[in-house]
Parts: structure tokens; C-alpha cells; sequence
């Protein structure tokens, strides 16, 4: 089912661009993995120390943005979890577009999206959606937030999870590294390839998996089979 979306109640523009950042950050981290985002995890994600990063929090926690209680969970409230929306969607359309139509690849697109999802007008961002005709989802497979702040994810688990003799297709590879999705490229790893788990491989040497019906067998480590999810 898709969420709903929260009820406008705060514009973006009255919010300074790290503190939408952090806002998204939260929302991103959380989105593929239910794991509690805690002060210093959040620290470490933004790349501050934890006293800045408990600092930003108490503020949006002023404005409404986030719930946080001392030694608990950081959560955003409806109207933190809309701007951070937002904000995805504004950061996926760019990636989407320098792929699309600038010829960027897939592990250059991140830090440029970055810079550009605080500058660019919302007729800006209007026009590159219906330019890419209105996309669901980015480079990476990453779920595009509708503009109504819907967020669809896709039924996906981590490649990792599948056992020897099951078969998946590419649905989502995470892009927190560009020296993996370079790698990823060179072995022929894309969305909706159809990928089978041969076997674990002994003594913790990874995981041997197939690409396509008839393509050649591939070992991957740990650290790059986690990265990839698929759907069946």
C-alpha cells in the first residue's frame, strides 16, 4: 500500500538547506532498513561530530520537524517526513536527468544532486519530470516520491538473503560507494538483470551468483552482494 502523504503545514523554502538535508537523511536511511536512527548514526551519516549533530536535531525538534527523546530514537514528525520527501524527490529527479540527458554515469550524480536539489526552481524541477516523462524511480532504483508525496518502495530484499538455487531481478543498488557501482559496471550489474545465487563460497570468500539465464558465474563479497536488492 502507499503511504500517505502528511499534510502541507510548513514550506520548504523557511528551512536552511542542511537542515533540509538532515530531514532527508533520516528519511533515506530509514527507508530501506528498519533500523533506529540514533543520534550518533545520524552523526556519522552527515558526517559531523555528535554534539553538532544532537545540536540540529534539538532545533528541528523546536520547529516541529523530528520527535527525539534523550537517549532514544530520532523520528520525524508528518510535516518533517514531507520536506524530507520532498527533498528526495528533488534529489532523484536530478540524478534521473544528468543520467538521462547529460551522460553522467550512475557514481558521478550524488554529490552534483546534492549541490543542485537546494538551488533549483520548482518549475525547474516540474519541467525535468515531465522532460523524463514522469519517472517512478532513479539510476539506482531508488523509489521517486510522487509530488503528492507519495513514496512507493518496490517488494525487495537484500540479494544477500536469497539462497543458493533462488533467483531474483534487480530492483534497487545502494550508491553510498561509486568505487562499488564502478565495479558494478564492469561485471555487467544494472537494474532489472535477472541474477541467480549459485553458492556460498567456503571459509567467508562471498557468494558465487549467475547474471541472466545463461550468463557466466561472478563471486562477490559480502560487502557488494548487501548492496544489491531484487525483487522475484
Amino acid at each position: 500500500m502507499p503511504e500517505q502523504p502528511a499534510a502541507s503545514q510548513q514550506p520548504l523554502a523557511e528551512l536552511s538547506s542542511v537542515m533540509q538535508d538532515y530531514l532527508k537523511q533520516i528519511c533515506t536511511a530509514t527507508e530501506w532498513d528498519d533500523v533506529p536512527m540514533t543520534t550518533s548514526l545520524l552523526a556519522s551519516l552527515v558526517g559531523v561530530s555528535p554534539s553538532t549533530a544532537s545540536e540540529m536535531i534539538r532545533k528541528l525538534a523546536v520547529l516541529g520537524m523530528v520527535n527525539h527523546r534523550p537517549y532514544g530514537a530520532v523520528e520525524l514528525t508528518p510535516t518533517g517526513r514531507r520536506i524530507a520527501l520532498q527533498m528526495m524527490r528533488r534529489h532523484r529527479l536530478v540524478e534521473t536527468y544528468l543520467v538521462a540527458e547529460l551522460g553522467y554515469s550512475w557514481d558521478e550524480v550524488h554529490d552534483e544532486a546534492e549541490v543542485l536539489e537546494h538551488s533549483i526552481s520548482d518549475l525547474m524541477l516540474a519541467r525535468i519530470d515531465a522532460k523524463l516523462g514522469n519517472p517512478t524511480r532513479d539510476p539506482h532504483g531508488d523509489p521517486i516520491p510522487s509530488e503528492a508525496g507519495v513514496l512507493q518502495l518496490p517488494d525487495a530484499r537484500r540479494l544477500s538473503l536469497l539462497q543458493p538455487g533462488e533467483t531474483g531481478v534487480i530492483a534497487r543498488i545502494s550508491d553510498d560507494n561509486p568505487e562499488m557501482l564502478r565495479y558494478f559496471l564492469e561485471i555487467r550489474i544494472a537494474l532489472d538483470v535477472q541474477v541467480t545465487v549459485v553458492k556460498r563460497l567456503p571459509f567467508g570468500a562471498g557468494t558465487a551468483i549467475r547474471l541472466g539465464n545463461e550468463g557466466g558465474q561472478v563471486d562477490m563479497g559480502d560487502a557488494a552482494i548487501s548492496s544489491i536488492w531484487v525483487t522475484s
